[in-house]
Parts: structure tokens; sequence; C-alpha cells
């Protein structure tokens, strides 16, 4: 039945009235530091490392892994874990390595960063890259994805949904970033119970088709009836290589899409950036944590529900219009089953991640605007005030595009692999860019102008070259695979991998150049007593780093 009942309605009342009343507390209270911009757009110096770890994942999950990630654990089953686990791994890095240059060298925003170790022109071009591929690829998606998800469950129309979440994310992210980091604390609680009581369910209804109860019971007749689904490495006959192409996910283009996302964005870093190194370094650690519990929630529904479909449900619960199985239907199918009350407790979790994804995100545009284009370009004597009014203003202008723009975006429950599409041309060449900046002091701006501009059409050319040209020679080594049509193309992870190294490579050329005639790039405040880290820090890297050695051998 896709609708909600009363008790439904109170029990997410009763969510929308915590979050709301305890941000606005959080607004009140922090009321006078708000005419600090700094203040507004980092919270600087106010969250806690839980706060800083709950923001960076309510931030992270959002329709797109809910909807997406369970879809994709109904059709190739734990192996789409690799993109949380890896990036809990990514994350211990990145708090190692990337947070104390950007602390120490006082690096507020991903524009900034390349303002001080390139040029200005760099600087610029990313700014106003990053705007345009944060509102019209990322904040439209997760808007539409998450009001398509909750109108599924919900029964409420598609365009109410999303004006819905639309207000109540600009209601979260007007009172600034302590107001969200804070909020993001109870949003993760929700995310999380919520999810739990989901998985409960998927695993004890496998448990019930079976003649048996209980949830480890559940899991097992999972691991015996849907075997291949608990591999974390596909190989290369499986029919979902080109997703998740093998070892790459250990030893490629994984590591690629990981770094510039947690380590190289706005939307994830400007959570650390307002803290001193050791809470921000907690808070990234607290994080991966969490990173690591993600599957339970996002992957193992969806497998579950495969399950199901085997032994005969969902039969027609699990078709789209066109009459085909969509795996992405399996989470709010599941949803769907929970008893009222219960019901209403899973969709606040996933109203949850959606509105903290929105205004984690539309923060994000506000804070580059402002700092980057704002008071660099448009208006160089503007105040504190006027900083935080105009950001405050592009607030409500970012989401109103996002409404006007994502019911025509043609996206659909698939929309992961639509954000992964679109980010993935330029993650290769960002992620060269940044790691060339902080760790070659001889690599200059003409170079990372290369990387930016030559990763692109590196990615665009290895995506179309299959048109062109038969790489099925590719396929002994595991470079290409024939997709739905025949045609063998290369990995989407593993493309990634030859353009980062392209990029790479031709940043060493031009910078050696560059270097030869004299030139001298912008060098970052870099020395190795950067990168120690606390006793208490190295023990939790160390139990992460354990559990994911343990995961992958137990379902290699």
């Amino acid at each position: 039945m896709h609708q909600l009942a009363t008790l439904d309605y109170i029990v997410f009342l009763f969510y929308f009235l915590i979050v709301a009343g305890y941000g606005f507390w959080i607004y009140q209270r922090k009321k006078k530091a708000n005419a600090d911009s700094k203040d507004y757009f980092l919270a600087e110096g106010a969250l806690t490392w839980w706060a800083i770890g709950a923001s960076l994942i309510a931030s992270n999950i959002s329709a797109e892994q809910f909807i997406g990630m369970s879809g994709a654990g109904f059709k190739l089953g734990l192996a789409v874990a690799s993109y949380e686990w890896m990036a809990a791994a990514t994350l211990i890095i990145v708090a190692v390595f990337f947070m104390p240059v950007y602390l120490k060298n006082k690096i507020y925003t991903m524009p900034q960063f390349l303002s001080t170790r390139y040029n200005g022109t760099v600087a610029m071009i990313m700014a106003v890259f990053w705007l345009l591929l944060y509102v019209v690829v990322n904040l439209t998606s997760i808007l539409f994805l998450g009001a398509l998800a909750i109108s599924s469950i919900s029964g409420l129309s598609l365009s109410l949904c999303m004006y819905c979440l639309a207000v109540f994310a600009i209601f979260i992210t007007l009172g600034g970033m302590k107001v969200i980091g804070f909020t993001d604390v109870i949003q993760v609680f929700f995310l999380v119970l919520g999810g739990l009581v989901t998985t409960y369910l998927a695993l004890n209804l496998v448990a019930e088709k079976f003649g048996t109860t209980g949830v480890l019971n559940g899991f097992h007749l999972m691991t015996q009836h849907a075997g291949d689904h608990f591999h974390m490495i596909l190989q290369r006959d499986n029919p979902s290589y080109l997703d998740l192409p093998g070892l790459t996910v250990l030893l490629g283009g994984m590591w690629i899409a990981n770094f510039s996302y947690w380590g190289c964005n706005q939307y994830i870093t400007q959570r650390a950036l307002g803290a001193d190194l050791p809470t921000a370094r907690n808070g990234i650690l607290f994080a991966a944590f969490l990173k690591l519990l993600m599957p339970v929630i996002v992957v193992l529904p969806g497998i579950a529900a495969f399950v199901l479909y085997q032994q005969g449900s969902f039969q027609t619960e699990l078709l789209n219009a066109d009459g085909v199985i969509a795996g992405d239907r399996a989470y709010p199918v599941l949803l769907n089953l929970l008893p009222a009350g219960l019901k209403g407790l899973s969709f606040a979790a996933l109203t949850a991640a959606i509105v903290a994804s929105l205004a984690g995100k539309t923060n994000s545009i506000a804070t580059i605007f402002t700092l980057d284009i704002y008071k660099k370009v448009l208006n160089k004597n503007a105040d504190e005030n006027k900083q935080v009014q105009v950001g405050k203003i592009v607030v409500v202008a970012a989401m109103l595009i996002a409404v006007f723009i994502a019911p025509h975006l043609g996206i659909d429950k698939g929309g992961l692999n639509y954000i992964q599409e679109y980010t993935g041309f330029v993650s290769p060449g960002i992620f060269a860019m940044f790691i060339m900046g902080f760790f070659w002091k001889k690599t200059t701006s003409n170079a990372a102008l290369f990387a930016t501009i030559g990763g692109f059409l590196f990615s665009v050319l290895l995506k179309f070259l299959p048109g062109t040209m038969d790489l099925s020679s590719l396929a002994s080594i595991g470079f290409s695979s024939a997709n739905a049509k025949g045609v063998f193309e290369i990995p989407f992870l593993d493309r990634m991998g030859i353009v980062f190294a392209l990029c790479i490579i031709g940043m060493f050329i031009i910078s050696m150049f560059e270097n030869a005639d004299g030139k001298k790039a912008h060098a970052l405040e870099v020395d190795s007593s950067l990168f120690k880290v606390s006793n208490s820090f190295l023990v939790g890297s160390l139990i992460i780093a354990g559990l994911l050695v343990a995961l992958y051998a137990m379902f290699w």
C-alpha cells in the first residue's frame, strides 16, 4: 500500500519537530556569531568531532544510496559495498595527509586552495565549474531522486514532495553550518535507526519465506540462495563487470573516485575546514566507522529483495513502467511492507538523508559563490554581514533553480549512475591537480589547467572510443567488457584510472618544461610534522583497516 497511516505521520512529525526545533535553538543561541562569514559558512571552531563525523555521513548518504545502492545490491550484490568500505579507507588517508595541509595553509574553500597553490585563473575556472556541477547535476538529482523515492512510498504527488523537501532544506541551510552540522547528528540517528529497521524486516522476511525466523537465519539463507551476490571482487565473465571491474576496486579507479569526492570536494571537506586538526581528524575517523555500517543499511535490503523475488515474491511490485524488473524499486517495496509506525520511522530516515544532503550541497554552493566569486570579483569591499546576506540569497536561488530544472533532466531511479557519469568525467583531472599541488612544489599553473581541461577531454574520448574502435582485444587483460549491445567498452572505473595517469604524465612534462625556463610555482607550506597522528587516531585507523581486511577476505 503506497501511503502512510496516521501513526506514520505522527512519527514523521515527531522527527520534523525535533530537527526543526533543535536547529532553531542552535541558530538562536549562535545568532550574533552568524554575522561572521567564516562562522556562518564553516562554523569555525564550533563543531565537535561527533558533529563533523555525523555531518559528513548525513551529507553523503541520500536517495541515490538508499534507492540506487539497494538497487545495485539487488542486481549485482555485495560488491557495490566497495563504494562504502573503500571510502572508509579513503577517509583515513584524507584525515592524515589532506586535512593538515588545508588547515595549515588556512584553506576554507577548494577554489581558494587552487588560488593559493596555482593562480586566480585556475581558481575562478574551477569555482564556476563547481557551481554548475553542484547546481545542475548534484543538487537537482538529489532533489528529484529524493522526491521520487518519497512519492513512491507515501503516495503523495512528486511535485509536492519536491517542494516540501526544498523548503525543509532551505530552512536548515539558512541557519548556517552550525545548524547543519548539529542537526545532522539527529539526521544520522534517524537515518541509521530507520535503515536498520528496514534491514531487520528484509532479513526476517527471508527467514520466514523458508519457514524459520530471525535475522541471522535470514542472512545465512541469503548467502545460501544468492551466493553469487556475496562476492566483493567480480570476475570478468560477470554481467556487471563494467560497473565494478574486479580488482580495480582495490587497486585502481575506485581510489580516484573516492579521493576526488572525499578530499577535493567543497561539499565534503567544508565540514572539517572550520575545526582544529585533532577535532577534524577525529570527526573524519568517526565518519569512517559509520561508513563500515552503511552497506548493512543500503545493500543488504537489496540482496534480500533479490532472494525474495527468486522465491516468488514481488513479481509485479518490482516491474517498472515498461514491464522490466527494476532493482531500484526494491527499497520502496520493502518500506511499504513495514507496519504503521515503523514505516513512518524508515520514511523519516530516508527524508533525513535527503534533506541533510540538500542542505550540505546548498551551503557549499553558497560558500563558493560568496567567498570565491562575490567577494573576490563582484564586491571586494563586502563586509561580513553583506557576505552572509548574499550567502542566504544564493541558498534560496540555488534551490529554486534545482526545483525548476529537476523535472526536466530526464533521470530516473538509476540516478547513482547519472551522478557518477557526469562527475567521473572530471574527477581524475581534479584529483591529479590537487595531489600534484600538495606534494610536488614544481607543479605549475599551466599544468593544473592541463589536468582540468585535458582530463575532461580524455574522459570524453575514452567514453566514445568504442563507437570508432573495436576494444575486444583488451578483454583478455580485463580492460574492456561487452555491454548490453555486445559492444566492448572500457569499464568506468578503469577509464578514470587511465585518465588520471595521463593527467599526471602531462602535468609532469609541462611542469618540467616550464621549470627549465625558470618559471617558479606557488608552493604550499608543507612539512612532515603535519602528518603525525595521535595514538588514539592510530588505534582507530588500525581497527578500521583490520575490519576491511577481514570483510574482503570473508567475501572475496
